[in-house]
């Protein structure tokens, strides 16, 4: 068996990592926007060179990124371009100060830019904007089929270019594209689809193909302006916040130069667990550099409220998360309404940038070596959806995923395409939250199982679409109000979310865990799991929405029977570590060597009512073990540059890491 393990992770290697994504220099930055409005008068006074080489001393940035048009759609530059809108008063030209001085510093420019998402254009407009379906405008939403693109996005990008700056983070574009009633909207879907009844809600006919038509209209929409720039200015960088993101994790059909988007300022680092995956799959496949951006404070926008700034040791870990999959990092911090960069968090600023260079050498480029994938549909997002690009899908699968990371399983966050003609490279393959797979796609995930692997398949809609094939009759969903009691290897806890009853209707199922009247009282019928042999591998079903579960509650139960049922179904893990629930595990290859990323994801960073903290206990005498073909040189933990005894033994090296602060990589030659 481990020489299987062997030749297949020297075939991927040879086969996936030989070609790693093209660099741009944005492996560390920092992001500032004010979103200025027609009543900010002072901006351009009192910029300071001195104030901002302080800055970029202190911090060392690849790159920053500046305001230079926010939401309101109101231009903190004074642009040139005939439509665009500016702030009333504007003190010289606060985007050449930025271009001067950080090109003495070496330091890229790239600006904040609103894009679908702007109020000001469609005050001076009105035709630039999506008609509702009530024939009313939207206010602050711009049509992909109308004029805004050629007539304001892409002259002010060509100024912004032309001005020397190095790119562009474009903002309110997927998340922000809503259903558009317009003219010409309406004549380009009869002309695409041949319905000529125009579906005005989700009760109508034909409703689900106009959402679909709204979707390919953006990335045309998108893939046209990008194209139109780069013919003028080829090597001007562009990125579409949250294109091909979870939000929009389609395959990557335009000329973006970069991936990129912002985490939810609240339990970020769970969040920057998996977005992060989700752009690492992105960029290893399609060879697209990518970033993702942690807000400094927190934050709320339901309702609107802000809270505290985040220490340096909260950010450090929303870092790593986003490092050990070789990604790069930046942090948002507001500009003031001058445009200026404050610099009372500067302390805090420099003490992220030392921790993310320190670990560049070691993580930059890291690609995953697979083991576990957890099913991020695009199917199933787009149905779940009520928004045409939003995260809603990602609240449903948080849970699972956190679970699988807090039981030290390394895990890469997969949609239909990463796994298309590889998915016998994954002993395990989770699908979890999926109501809405496609045929083609379900039959695949069966005949990998068929072939050997391990389907492990949760939540009451999807286990309900896997009925059959896990030997069950299912009886209809039982709502969320009668919490279950569920015993499991003596111990119990409660199941709170939709459940699928369920009989076995195979001799081959085999039923996993029981259920109590209530916590105290005795057994009663019902399954809570079940295994079933498929072909060669393995069909294993969870018949509750188990992901709700624990990303509200974080039930270490709950993690143990998750951890419980997925760690046989991986017989010869290429690493585990043992000592704490609190680590995070990232099994990587960088540069051609073996490295294994270790996070202490200690702190209070899922409490809603917790803004920040500012200590993390350290995690001491944690046993990682390694298999591997061959006796390693040595292992070093980086970037403490500590060489670390190990044993080795029947192909696995045994290592002990004394302490574990922050983000430790093991590094094995």
């Amino acid at each position: 068996m481990r020489a299987i393990w062997v030749l297949f992770f020297m075939v991927f290697s040879l086969q996936s990592f030989a070609q790693p994504p093209r660099t741009l220099k944005r492996y560390f930055g920092m992001h500032f926007d004010f979103h200025a409005t027609e009543n900010d008068t002072t901006i351009g006074k009192n910029l300071s060179e001195k104030s901002l080489d302080s800055l970029l001393t202190a911090i060392k940035p690849d790159f920053i990124q500046v305001d230079c048009k926010g939401h309101p759609g109101i231009s903190s530059y004074p642009s040139k371009v005939p439509t665009a809108t500016h702030a009333r008063n504007i003190t010289g030209d606060p985007l050449a100060f930025y271009r001067s001085v950080t090109r003495k510093h070496g330091v890229d420019l790239y600006l904040h830019y609103s894009g679908v998402f702007d109020v000001a254009a469609i005050e001076k407009h009105p035709n630039w904007a999506v008609v509702k379906a009530d024939g009313s405008i939207d206010k602050s939403k711009t049509s992909v089929h109308g004029p805004y693109a050629d007539s304001l996005l892409v002259p002010q990008l060509n100024e912004l270019a032309s001005c020397g700056a190095n790119g562009v983070w474009v903002d309110g574009e997927c998340w922000a594209t809503i259903l558009d009633y317009s003219p010409t909207a309406l004549q380009r879907f009869r002309e695409e689809t041949g319905i000529t009844t125009i579906p005005r809600s989700s009760k109508d006919s034909g409703y689900e193909a106009f959402r679909e038509f709204a979707r390919r209209s953006f990335v045309r929409y998108l893939g046209r302006y990008v194209d139109t720039i780069h013919q003028k200015y080829p090597t001007f960088r562009i990125a579409s916040n949250w294109a091909y993101s979870s939000m929009m994790p389609e395959p990557i059909t335009t000329n973006v130069d970069y991936l990129s988007g912002d985490l939810t300022p609240g339990n970020s680092v769970n969040s920057a667990a998996l977005e992060g995956r989700i752009l690492a799959a992105q960029s290893q496949l399609y060879k697209k550099p990518w970033d993702i951006m942690s807000w400094s404070f927190w934050y709320s926008f339901n309702p609107n409220r802000q809270g505290d700034q985040k220490t340096a040791i909260h950010l450090m870990q929303d870092a790593a998360q986003i490092l050990s999959l070789g990604g790069g990092f930046q942090a948002y911090y507001q500009q003031s309404n001058t445009a200026a960069i404050p610099l009372r968090y500067l302390s805090v600023m420099t003490e992220l940038s030392r921790f993310v260079r320190a670990r560049q050498p070691f993580c930059e480029g890291t690609t995953p070596i697979p083991q576990v994938a957890v099913v991020y549909a695009n199917t199933t997002v787009r149905a779940f959806n009520q928004s045409l690009f939003g995260n809603g899908q990602t609240q449903r699968i948080n849970g699972v995923l956190t679970a699988l990371l807090d039981a030290q399983l390394p895990v890469e966050v997969l949609s239909e395409q990463h796994l298309q003609g590889r998915m016998n490279q994954y002993p395990l393959i989770i699908v979890s939250q999926q109501d809405s797979l496609s045929p083609d796609f379900r039959h695949d995930l069966l005949a990998y199982a068929q072939q050997g692997g391990h389907l492990f398949i949760m939540g009451a809609r999807t286990s309900q679409q896997f009925a059959t094939e896990l030997g069950v009759t299912a009886g209809p969903i039982q709502s969320t109000s009668s919490p279950k009691t569920l015993l499991l290897n003596g111990k119990t806890l409660m199941l709170s979310g939709p459940f699928l009853p369920i009989r076995l209707a195979s001799k081959a199922a085999q039923p996993i865990g029981k259920f109590l009247a209530s916590e105290a009282n005795e057994l009663v019928n019902g399954v809570v799991a079940s295994e079933i042999p498929w072909g060669k591998g393995k069909l294993t079903g969870i018949y509750a929405d188990i992901s709700a579960d624990y990303r509200i509650h974080q039930s270490s139960g709950l993690r143990d029977f998750i951890a419980a049922l997925a760690k046989p179904l991986l017989p010869n893990p290429l690493v585990e570590v043992r000592g704490s629930h609190l680590v995070h595990v990232v099994l990587g290859q960088q540069h051609n060597r073996l490295t294994v990323n270790l996070i202490n994801t200690g702190g209070r960073h899922a409490d809603p009512q917790v803004f920040t903290y500012d200590e993390v206990p350290p995690l001491t005498n944690l046993e990682v073990r390694i298999r591997t073909n061959h006796q390693p040189k040595r292992v070093m933990q980086q970037p403490e540059n500590k060489q670390l005894t190990f044993q080795y033994a029947n192909g696995i090296a045994t290592v002990t890491v004394p302490q574990l602060t922050i983000h430790s990589v093991l590094v094995m030659d």
